[in-house]
């Protein structure tokens, strides 16, 4: 039900776009890696499973937010379709289990439908290591004869995954690796010091350019997750959109600084407190203009989020999406709701109404969810989203968090809605 302005204080947990892949980077160790600051997303029990089913032995103790990880000496190399078409990160133990097997066969990965995202720089990166690729069945299949071998890769996009993918390849390769053009992302960071604090030789964390000299092994170790800065950004957003004030804690506001910039431009009052920040928000929000670009530019994964902001916002934004060219899919769910929004080819254009209306909509990725939800927040009525499976990937403890702020939401089952 719309109309409630939120108010009070949220604790954000661990990464869900760090977490998966360092449950990947702990198959680089024999022995028990331990995660703290995990999420209870489901995610993680996609991956605690894909895990399972490759030998290793994982404890998922959600009230503690932590897992651990016991990784045997030989491992399964086969990540089987029906895991990894229901996440995509499911394609990051193809680099740990190439370094410590030899060989990978991953499906072809699924996941959010927000637009084409090739493999073709972990391809070439790999080979460029030593290794052979090919595509068979449906399969990404890696083998490498011997040790892989460093080499010097040049990504041609600042890919997150392909990123990840080869710095846990590279790690325990013969001599030196140089990766240029990597990601920057503080999910990067994330991953490169868990590796580090594993044994790992990496030089260059937080820049473009990762030199990685192999070692041997790795040691299992005890790694906080880096805070979510998604999930944060989204209760900020909630904060702007709703009139309300909002302490997020837990979180680094540096990791959200050109989202945070966009909503003092929309008129939020923003402060640092210990551990977090607050967002508070007066009067109705002003239209702000947003492109997004690799870290550290306005993130991807809060575009949704934003156009909602806009939609109710005073006067005109252009929304300008550089990364996936499928993420505008939830616009036409959000002109279900009122919403004014024009989109052509990677560009929307959202002029803000005084009000929207509840309606029946549906969530078809993670952050389209998670800005349908905010949009119902603000919208005359009731508005009823399906495929909240999608939200529950990302976000932790989403309805009850709303609650505990003020709103009112109440999960049911779908077909109750027709009895």
């Amino acid at each position: 039900m719309g109309g409630q302005r939120l108010h009070g204080s949220v604790r954000v947990t661990g990464a869900k776009n760090s977490v998966l892949k360092l449950m990947a980077a702990a198959l680089l160790a024999q022995g028990t890696t331990t995660l703290t600051e995990v999420p209870d997303i489901l995610d993680v029990e996609i991956m605690a499973e894909l895990l399972r089913r490759l030998g290793c032995e994982v404890e998922h103790d959600s009230a503690g937010r932590l897992v651990r990880i016991t990784v045997p000496e030989v491992l399964a190399h086969r990540a089987d379709y029906d895991l990894v078409r229901r996440m995509r990160a499911s394609i990051c133990v193809l680099g740990p289990l190439l370094a410590r097997c030899g060989a990978a066969d991953v499906a072809l990965p699924g996941g959010d439908n927000i637009g084409s995202r090739g493999l073709d720089m972990h391809i070439a990166g790999l080979r460029k290591l030593g290794a052979e690729v090919t595509n068979e069945h449906g399969y990404l299949i890696a083998t490498s004869d011997q040790r892989l071998t460093g080499g010097s890769i040049w990504l041609d996009f600042p890919s997150v995954g392909a990123t990840e993918t080869l710095v846990m390849a590279a790690v325990t390769a013969n001599g030196v690796t140089v990766i240029d053009n990597v990601a920057r992302e503080p999910e990067i960071v994330d991953i490169c010091q868990m590796l580090i604090d594993m044994g790992a030789l990496i030089d260059g964390v937080g820049t473009s350019t990762l030199t990685i000299e192999g070692v041997s092994h790795l040691e299992p170790v005890v790694h906080r997750t880096v805070s979510d800065r998604i999930v944060a950004g989204t209760w900020a957003v909630a904060a702007a959109m709703t009139l309300g004030d909002i302490t997020v804690l837990n979180s680094n506001p540096e990791h959200l600084q050109v989202a945070l910039d966009k909503l003092l431009s929309a008129g939020a009052q923003i402060s640092a407190v210990e551990d977090g920040f607050r967002v508070v928000m007066a009067g109705r929000p002003l239209a702000v203009d947003v492109v997004t670009l690799p870290y550290p530019g306005f993130p991807t994964d809060l575009q949704p989020q934003f156009i909602a902001l806009n939609s109710i916002a005073s006067g005109a934004a252009l929304v300008t999406e550089n990364l996936f060219e499928s993420r505008f899919r939830f616009v036409q769910e959000l002109v279900r709701l009122g919403a004014d929004v024009r989109t052509d080819g990677h560009h929307a254009l959202v002029r803000g109404r005084l009000q929207l209306s509840g309606a029946p909509v549906e969530a078809t990725d993670i952050r389209a969810g998670a800005g349908l939800a905010l949009a119902g927040l603000v919208a005359t009525g009731c508005t009823t989203i399906y495929g909240v499976s999608h939200i529950d990937r990302g976000y932790a403890e989403f309805i009850p968090v709303l609650n505990e702020l003020g709103a009112q939401v109440e999960r049911i089952e779908a077909e109750s809605l027709f009895t």
